[in-house]
């Protein structure tokens, strides 16, 4: 009888050496400049609020991340909360990287939470505990039906008010992320914030619960407007924290560096 191989060996401590860290898989933007400054893209399974006030691209910038991950082959879904599906389509029509088969073909799905709301009996200005872990369910069960990779909400903001208490909000994001996460589905959360500043969120729990924050805002300088990006903390990753000026342009959100920034460790 053979004697079986040798186990490997662990590097032994003498050497000095930590053990290489953990190389987490990516979801990809499509956006070259987000891509660039995240090493590759948005850990998978994230989950990340989109954080800015009207006009800023929060939604484009969602929508564009949807559209590269369908083109990837990767099932996308838009829970929509403030806006038509209909007319979100119509705006995005305005976009050369837009292609209307993405939808006609099931790769990019659009659902208006409204509806489902509806359908669920969830007429409540306050949802209850239980109607809460029936939203829960009905979005864990789409993503896990449909075969989803990356989840859009518009806005997390909304739903929250529906929701109101932080105990609460806080324990429908922690169940929310773990169950996207276990089926790999990486999310982006629409914030609708005020110029609060260090404030990302509705109640202010809701950036402490995700794994990254990315900032839109509008700055002035010498009489114009910018729209600015920053990443304020991205989990497992590291990242720039210097701002980029962002372009809403036919063929997608284009980045310049705004402000010079060195890497740091994602939080």
């Amino acid at each position: 009888m053979e004697s079986p191989p040798p186990a490997p060996r662990e590097t032994p401590a003498a050497d000095g050496l930590l053990p290489p860290a953990t190389v987490l898989e990516r979801c990809p933007a499509g956006i070259e400049g987000l891509d660039s400054i995240l090493e590759g893209g948005i850990p998978r399974g994230n989950m990340v609020l989109v954080a800015g006030s009207v006009g800023t691209g929060k939604t484009t910038l969602c929508l564009e991340f949807l559209v590269r991950g369908a083109e990837r082959g990767e099932r996308s879904l838009f829970l929509s909360v403030t806006e038509a599906s209909r007319k979100l389509m119509q705006n995005l029509s305005t976009f050369e990287f837009f292609h209307k088969d993405l939808v006609d073909q099931g790769s990019l799905v659009f659902v208006d939470l409204p509806t489902v709301y509806d359908r669920l009996g969830l007429g409540r200005e306050e949802m209850t505990s239980e109607e809460i872990g029936i939203l829960l369910r009905t979005i864990r069960d789409l993503v896990k039906s449909l075969g989803v990779r990356r989840l859009v909400l518009d806005s997390l903001t909304s739903v929250c008010y529906r929701i109101r208490r932080e105990e609460q909000i806080r324990d429908f994001m922690l169940r929310l992320g773990q169950e996207l996460n276990e089926l790999g589905c990486t999310s982006l959360l629409v914030s609708e914030i005020g110029p609060t500043p260090g404030r990302y969120s509705l109640h202010g729990v809701e950036e402490a619960i995700v794994d990254g924050v990315i900032l839109l805002s509008n700055v002035h300088r010498m009489g114009d407007i910018l729209r600015v990006l920053q990443i304020i903390k991205m989990r497992g990753t590291a990242h720039s924290h210097a701002q980029f000026v962002i372009q809403l342009t036919p063929i997608g959100l284009l980045m310049a560096p705004h402000l010079k920034g060195g890497r740091e460790g994602g939080g």
